[in-house]
């Protein structure tokens, strides 16, 4: 059987920096950190039902990067029916990190890059715990 590639999703955060960071740490999991054990979709096609987009988060195990505590990202993969491994709230992760603040929705600046790294490093290790469980119930 293949293991299950974990579905990451940012919330829209539109208008909002700590959005812009959760987006930008989800872009840099899925196209280089792990590229071969990650996935990502649009969260508007999954609120909107889309087939693929409910498809994917129904079959996979999920973590949810929300901005701020509305946790859009979180409830709408519950709502489509999919499994919530982990959430993780981009301000949580700025609250360990005071002095990477981003800048603007446009230009994060030097302490909006540094809290993406902060947060691609979390969302890595939550990939690898939930893979290592993963293949716990594959009987590996």
């Amino acid at each position: 059987m293949n293991m299950p590639r974990v579905v990451v999703i940012p919330c829209s955060g539109i208008g909002k920096p700590l959005g812009t960071v959760g987006r930008q740490a989800t872009y840099d999991i899925v196209e280089k950190r792990c590229k071969e054990t990650s996935t990502t979709t649009c969260l508007a096609l999954l609120v909107s039902g889309d087939d693929e987009a409910v498809r994917l988060v129904r079959e996979n195990p999920c973590i949810a990067l929300d901005g701020c505590p509305k946790e859009c990202a979180r409830k709408n993969i519950t709502l489509a029916g999919g499994l919530v491994k982990s959430k993780l709230r981009v301000m949580d992760i700025l609250k360990e990190h005071r002095g990477y603040k981003p800048e603007s929705v446009l230009h994060i600046g030097e302490g909006g890059e540094k809290l993406v790294e902060a947060l691609a490093d979390k969302v890595e290790k939550e990939i690898e715990r939930i893979l290592g469980e993963e293949g716990k119930d594959h009987g590996k």
